[in-house]
């Protein structure tokens, strides 16, 4: 393995740690700043954030994106918003029960240190974005809102209506753009990494190809950060955009850097339902909707094909206010997710093919007025009437859980650097912060807090011993790396087969749902690791496999999500041998062997308190992946069964 596996977590009580690391590490001083090369891989809240804020130190930063500008990244999508212990509300929170609420909202299966830290991070960013015009909502007296969401009991959410990733990733383009106009950061849109390059035991180095030209580049840095965010889209079907993608992380995964629990995916309960066979991407409902909806179906299976608004309120099984009072509608997504897989699957589910449960404003618009929901909501509700053709004012939507979030990720220690040193992982690309379940809100918080107030720290405590180390561009690793990528990319245009990219992707994608999906078991997992390597086989099968048009010195589509689609099917092996190997029920990832008698999750705490962690030994063909375990101490929130009841 190369590098450590230490977590490198501090000592000293938990609330003193992070202060007592930035106290003791390393530093660089300013006029040194200016020879380190960093290179920066995504443009989104946490590349964003990152990029400009290491260029306003005085490094000299070349930040990627795939995307025509860093607007485009896919943060832009986030809806609802972005949590805070701030008290603004003064109901009790603060930043021990935000990180209690992680801690436990993650089902107890991330490390303590990084997510207290998170926590107590989480005030700033605020403020930060307050000072960079970011329009947050406000009550009537001018001060910030709040709104809550699910598992917590307090309201610590800071929102813009339902576009908070919007104005928050503008936030972050603004100080992006400034340090692009002051020289220190060099922007290259619309380029995409397809390899690390690993020098002397180092990251040292990225390869790239331009999605314009085709050129293949080479490019060389004291460190490499990935923010390449979720690789939810192994799925095909998710709420994510359509290029969000697992290349970068792995890509890195393959030189050597260790993959952390990559079948922790989440299933975001508020989705619009699946549509037709050949959709493409599914659209998500804010979980911000649930504060002022509430999720139904009818009691009697007799019912379903009835309208919403003709079935009284007596024959309505509003069944997460039933079974999670104490959190009602706002139950953490992985529990809500099951709870309306579960009275689908008992035949109560509503709209085409039964795979839809009620999302209902009908009681707060009578409470509030409708110009009151409007101003929460309204283009949330623009957007489902754009997408269904009903008006959710006047009848419920109609939800459905979809893959939304990935918290499996490359492994980092406390510096957010992986076991490859010089290679720093952030955002949504690291398993860090959320263990088997993400609560809502916290995707933005985790990104904005690693890039604006965690590696501007951590990153010169590893860079203050690395200068003049730098390689140049002639060392034989580059030069294998990227005869490598030509290779890959010659080998996918010369497959010449009769399938279409989305044929294959599709399969993949429904395989992985039915089999590592909402629910998996043994058998299901052990039949996907036996129908993947030959649906991958039939994907290179010379002739028969993927067809691919044009060239790689082109503009050219096809090939780019060729690269895609063909790093998915070897990651998904991966993910399926992560699910079987954990033989526990946690967060979203429930084995249906590992179930309480209420039919909630059941940990086994004895055995599983780990992160697990794997090491690439080559292709599956010929050695599978070894697993390394990071036990997990629980030192300051007791191991309990979580319930939200």
């Amino acid at each position: 393995m190369i590098g450590s596996f230490d977590s490198r977590v501090p000592s000293g009580p938990l609330p003193e740690q992070w202060r007592t690391h930035r106290d003791h590490s390393r530093l660089v001083s300013p006029n040194n700043r200016r020879k380190f090369e960093v290179i920066v891989v995504g443009s989104g809240l946490a590349g964003g954030s990152a990029a400009a804020t290491l260029g306003e130190l005085g490094y000299r930063v070349k930040c990627f994106c795939f995307q025509d500008s860093p607007r485009r990244a896919h943060s832009i999508a986030a809806q609802g918003g972005i949590n805070a212990a701030k008290n603004y509300q003064n109901d009790g929170d603060s930043v021990y029960r935000l990180f209690h609420d992680t801690i436990k909202g993650g089902d107890f299966r991330s490390r303590e240190a990084n997510v207290y830290r998170l926590a107590e991070v989480s005030n700033l960013i605020i403020d930060q974005c307050v000072e960079q015009g970011v329009p947050f909502a406000r009550e009537y007296g001018g001060l910030l809102a709040n709104r809550s969401f699910g598992g917590a009991q307090v309201s610590r959410t800071f929102y813009a209506r339902g576009q908070t990733g919007q104005q928050l990733l503008l936030g972050a383009y603004q100080a992006l753009c400034r340090q692009i106009t002051a020289g220190t950061v060099q922007m290259f849109p619309q380029t995409e990494m397809l390899d690390l390059v690993v020098a002397d035991g180092h990251a040292k180095g990225i390869i790239t190809r331009n999605l314009v030209s085709g050129e293949i580049a080479l490019h060389s840095a004291d460190a490499v950060i990935l923010a390449t965010g979720g690789y939810g889209n192994v799925f095909y079907l998710s709420t994510n955009a359509r290029g969000c993608n697992v290349t970068a992380t792995y890509r890195a995964y393959k030189k050597g850097a260790l993959f952390a629990n990559p079948c922790f995916t989440q299933i975001h309960p508020t989705c619009i339902p699946v549509a037709g066979e050949y959709q493409s991407k599914l659209t998500l409902m804010s979980e911000s909707l649930r504060n002022d909806g509430r999720v139904w179906v009818p009691k009697r299976k007799e019912d379903v094909a009835k309208p919403p608004n003709e079935i009284p309120e007596a024959d309505r099984d509003y069944f997460l206010e039933r079974k999670y009072p104490s959190f009602g509608n706002l139950a953490p997504r992985d529990i809500a997710s099951r709870a309306a897989k579960e009275v689908c699957d008992e035949g109560r589910g509503v709209g085409p093919g039964g795979r839809g449960v009620y999302l209902d404003f009908a009681d707060a618009i009578r409470r509030l007025g409708e110009n009151t929901i409007r101003e929460r909501y309204g283009n949330l509700f623009d957007i489902y009437e754009k997408i269904t053709g009903e008006n959710a004012y006047k009848v419920p939507m109609r939800i459905y859980p979809a893959v939304h979030y990935t918290m499996g990720g490359l492994w980092v220690d406390y510096n957010l650097m992986s076991n490859v040193p010089g290679l720093f992982v952030i955002g949504e690309a690291n398993f860090s912060d959320h263990g088997a379940n993400r609560l809502g809100a916290s995707a933005l918080m985790q990104g904005l807090a690693d890039g604006y107030f965690v590696l501007p720290y951590t990153l010169p405590n590893y860079l203050a011993g690395q200068l003049g180390k730098g390689p140049p561009l002639d060392h034989p690793e580059f030069k294998k790396a990227e005869s490598d990528v030509r290779a890959r990319i010659q080998k996918i245009l010369d497959v010449n087969g009769k399938r279409t990219l989305d044929s294959i992707h599709r399969e993949l994608g429904l395989l992985l749902w039915d089999k590592c999906g909402m629910a998996r078991n043994a058998n299901g997992l052990r039949e996907a690791l036996q129908k993947i390597p030959a649906l991958r086989e039939e994907f290179w099968s010379p002739g028969r496999g993927v067809r691919v048009p044009g060239t790689g010195a082109e503009f050219n589509q096809s090939l780019e999500r060729a690269g895609r689609v063909a790093d998915f099917l070897e990651f998904a092996e991966l993910m399926c041998l992560d699910a079987l190997e954990r033989d526990e029920s946690c967060g979203g990832h429930f084995r249906e062997e590992h179930q309480t008698p209420e039919g909630e999750a059941l940990r086994d705490d004895e055995h599983f308190a780990a992160v697990f962690a794997w090491e690439y030994q080559g292709n599956g063909q010929s050695a599978a992946p070894k697993l390394h375990r990071e036990p997990l101490h629980f030192e300051t929130v007791h191991l309990t069964q979580r319930s939200y009841k």
